[in-house]
């Protein structure tokens, strides 16, 4: 017998079961009794959380409310199914097996006078100094008040703090850099612009900011224009390279490429509600999930458009229990199940038994 064989599987086992928690450590951190991770006075305010919620006490009813829900869900499908009321979505067979295929709808043509409208604009505001437009927000909106000194004291006069802020957001921002800045400055010096940056632009600071100006634009926004405010935004992440003594720094599997991950959280008029960093590794289901909840604007977000990568089975029940609705598009549509809330359903057996055409 090869003793070393059997250790090596003894330690790929607990090390399955160490991510899971379902083997704990006594004394660690990150590997610590799972039951230290609850709320410890969950039992003494629980008619509190649930009703935060908007859920009831008993899970009885909760499940009874899911299976009416899905029950209802799966007979519109139905219906609508047999009355081929929707001729995007046909059930067809892969492979002697159900198969969802969608097709992708047709471009709409453009508005008759969209052509006319960029040529004036680009005729009258031909070329927009990103500056200028980053100050006039500033007058507009006051963003720069959120910046304070992690100081134990302001010795600057405001206004030249509110100058040097501006041009070191601008430098950042764009990526040309405080040097560059600088050097196109007649007033500040790079030195004193790398203390602006050290004493006053912080996480805490720049999430403040954004939801300043997140909510001055979803306000001021003229309705005839940009129609009625939604209740929707659309999440996703871009990769960007970085160098390597960044922490978050990793190899990105699909990109083919190292870097770091930035995901946004926008509304349907493309405003930026929230932004994080991420490593190209972490979860991009818990990253939105983040985003939805602690967005810090007025808009009230009750569904989220994701890809596929942005969704799963836990996401959906998170994203229900939580009061929204999680709305992804999956690229893998033709491969997905759907199942019965009960053993036996005869008004959704027509449409179920097609698609898993062997699934129970």
């Amino acid at each position: 017998m090869n003793r070393i064989n059997y250790e090596i599987a003894v330690l790929q086992s607990l090390r399955t079961r160490l991510r899971c928690k379902e083997v704990w450590i006594e004394g660690a951190d990150r590997y610590r009794n799972p039951d230290e991770d609850l709320p410890q006075d969950f039992e003494e305010r629980k008619e509190e959380h649930f009703q935060a919620l908007k859920v009831p006490l008993e899970a009885d009813l909760f499940i009874s409310e899911i299976i009416r829900l899905m029950k209802e869900k799966l007979t519109l499908l139905n219906q609508g199914f047999e009355k081929n009321s929707n001729r995007q979505v046909v059930i067809t067979t892969k492979n002697n097996k159900g198969w969802i295929r969608v097709s992708p709808l047709e471009k709409q043509p453009d508005p008759p006078h969209l052509a006319q409208i960029k040529g004036e604009i680009k005729n009258r505001w031909s070329d927009i100094n990103l500056l200028d437009l980053l100050k006039e927000t500033d007058f507009h909106t006051e963003f720069t008040k959120h910046f304070k000194t992690t100081a134990d004291r302001e010795i600057l006069d405001r206004k030249i703090i509110q100058r040097r802020l501006l041009l070191s957001l601008f430098g950042l921002g764009t990526n040309t850099g405080l040097k560059a800045v600088s050097a196109g400055s007649n007033t500040d010096s790079y030195r004193e612009l790398r203390y602006i940056r050290q004493k006053f632009i912080h996480k805490d600071h720049l999430r403040k900011a954004n939801a300043e100006v997140t909510n001055h634009i979803i306000c001021n926004r003229m309705k005839e224009v940009w129609g009625e405010a939604t209740t929707a935004c659309a999440s996703d992440s871009k990769h960007f390279g970085s160098w390597d003594q960044n922490l978050l720094y990793e190899w990105h599997p699909r990109y083919k490429r190292q870097g770091v991950m930035i995901y946004w959280h926008t509304d349907r008029k493309s405003a930026c509600i929230y932004s994080q960093l991420k490593s190209c590794l972490s979860s991009e289901v818990a990253a939105m999930m983040e985003g939805v909840l602690r967005h810090c604007t007025d808009m009230e977000v009750d569904r989220n458009y994701v890809d596929t990568h942005g969704q799963s089975v836990v996401a959906f029940a998170f994203c229900h229990l939580l009061g929204f609705k999680l709305m992804p598009r999956f690229k893998n549509i033709g491969s997905q199940k759907l199942y019965r809330p009960e053993y036996r359903n005869p008004l959704v057996d027509y449409i179920l038994n097609i698609i898993n055409k062997y699934g129970t």
